[in-house]
């Protein structure tokens, strides 16, 4: 196919909102985590960035500076993998179709 031929651009548009709602109901579902201090606080979030729970250790509880970054140690991981999930979930969606690139970031 040309992929410059638009001829049945209403097809493949039909087609891209097809992938792009299985994208978004698998990152409501989709969960990673990030950890701090070896495991002793968790954040885990859903690839459309909801955190799904916090888990902090009874061990790191006594100093609150400390906590506090771990917590933040552990969001900031988190999330830099559900950007990460969520740039694989855009190519493989976008895989086939006529997009110029750079059109979508992170393709």
């Amino acid at each position: 196919m040309n992929p410059f031929d638009l001829s049945n651009l209403g097809g493949l548009m039909g087609g891209l909102q097809q992938r792009m709602a299985e994208m978004k109901q698998k990152a409501a579902t989709t969960k990673v985590t990030g950890e701090a201090a070896d495991g002793n606080v968790a954040v885990t979030v859903t690839c459309d960035y909801h955190v799904d729970s916090v888990f902090i250790s009874e061990d790191v509880m006594d100093d609150n500076e400390k906590l506090e970054e771990y917590i933040q140690q552990a969001m900031s991981e988190a999330l830099r993998q559900a950007r990460e999930e969520t740039a694989r979930g855009m190519q493989q969606m976008a895989g086939g179709l006529p997009i110029p690139p750079g059109l979508i970031p992170g393709l």
